[in-house]
């Protein structure tokens, strides 16, 4: 492989980059907007639904119509306990079947709540309030009410995020895939000026083509990622973690504008593929970053597997052994997305 084609490619593509005025700016502004979004954020923290299972669900709960919290019904114990342990929902309720029965006769039902790691101290005294006040509505009766608290998961107490900090993972990743746009606007216009092809003439090798796109990609998504997350704080902790996930997630956006480029006959298609793309993307990372708001199918994306891993280790220290998981599977859809991404410009190449 010459490194001195690969070079010129590179200088080649940066020197395009830059010079498209319109591109230049947008980079430039991203940083500075997403940086000034979270400079400009409230320092305050949000309320969350509760999940609820009830058997039997008393008629003070099924009325129970509140604009800061809402109940969140589940078909069973089980299947609370897991989507409270993966942060799906902050906190969960569990009434149990006699409840109604124990409320007529004066005695205290048996309840369990069930908290995610996230929940601080003014969740669970929110939870155990509310559950107290529902019970003297239905009874009339002040504590008319046994519980037993549960963490599900690693007890995080105390650590109340405010909502900026919260959001630091969440502008990195749209700082990464916002050069989605940036990647397909240079394949499309060497495309349409037909560069590519008199490069593919030349003695330069496919292979040095797409690794000098490859490393293009790459370097600009994670520097402007990493630019922020230093500038916002979010390598205080577990840097290499923060870092490694973010070259992966690089790798990722890098594989998907392959492909978005392949796909797009022009520059206006591009940009409709991009935003699909972003927005599909950006639906794990808005739920991690605010439990509740959706539910567990989106794991199936491939960028819940980026933001979780940066969220635990930016807002909890978690190390390699809680994470390396979530890494590994990211890592091998990085590959497989820039693979295809790879074979499908080769390809249209052709």
């Amino acid at each position: 492989m010459n490194r001195r084609i690969i070079g010129a490619l590179i200088a080649k593509d940066f020197a395009l980059f830059f010079r498209n005025k319109f591109i230049a700016v947008i980079t430039v502004l991203s940083i500075v907007g997403f940086i000034g979004i979270y400079l400009a954020m409230p320092r305050s923290t949000d309320v969350y639904e509760f999940a609820l299972y009830a058997p039997v669900l008393p008629p003070v709960f099924a009325q129970e119509d509140d604009e800061n919290f809402d109940f969140i019904l589940f078909e069973s114990e089980d299947a609370l306990r897991n989507a409270v342990a993966a942060n799906d929902h902050i906190a969960g309720i569990v009434l149990p079947a006699d409840i109604m029965d124990k409320y007529s006769t004066g005695e205290k039902p048996d309840v369990r709540i069930y908290y995610s790691p996230e929940a601080d101290e003014l969740i669970r005294d929110m939870v155990v309030v509310l559950v107290e006040g529902m019970s003297y509505l239905q009874t009339g009766q002040t504590a008319n009410v046994n519980y037993t608290e549960t963490i599900l998961g690693p007890d995080l107490l105390g650590i109340d995020i405010p909502m900026r900090d919260r959001l630091r993972p969440l502008f990195a990743v749209f700082l990464l895939m916002m050069e989605m746009f940036s990647l397909t606007e240079l394949i499309i216009k060497e495309t349409e000026r037909g560069t590519v092809y008199g490069l593919l003439v030349t003695p330069m090798r496919v292979r040095e083509l797409f690794t000098a796109k490859f490393i293009t990609g790459i370097t600009l998504a994670f520097i402007q990622a990493a630019l922020f997350m230093a500038v916002a704080g979010g390598l205080n902790k577990q840097p290499l973690i923060v870092l490694v996930s973010l070259l992966l997630g690089a790798v990722l956006v890098t594989g998907i504008s392959f492909f978005i480029g392949a796909l797009s006959k022009d520059f206006m298609g591009s940009l409709g593929w991009t935003f699909i793309a972003m927005i599909i993307l950006a639906v794990p990372a808005v739920g991690i970053m605010m439990p509740g708001t959706i539910t567990v199918w989106a794991k199936a994306i491939p960028s819940y597997y980026l933001v979780l891993p940066l969220h635990q280790a930016v807002h909890y220290g978690s190390g390699w052994s809680e994470l390396w998981q979530y890494l590994l599977v990211l890592a091998g859809l990085s590959i497989v997305f820039i693979t295809v991404g790879i074979a499908a410009l080769r390809r249209k190449f052709r």
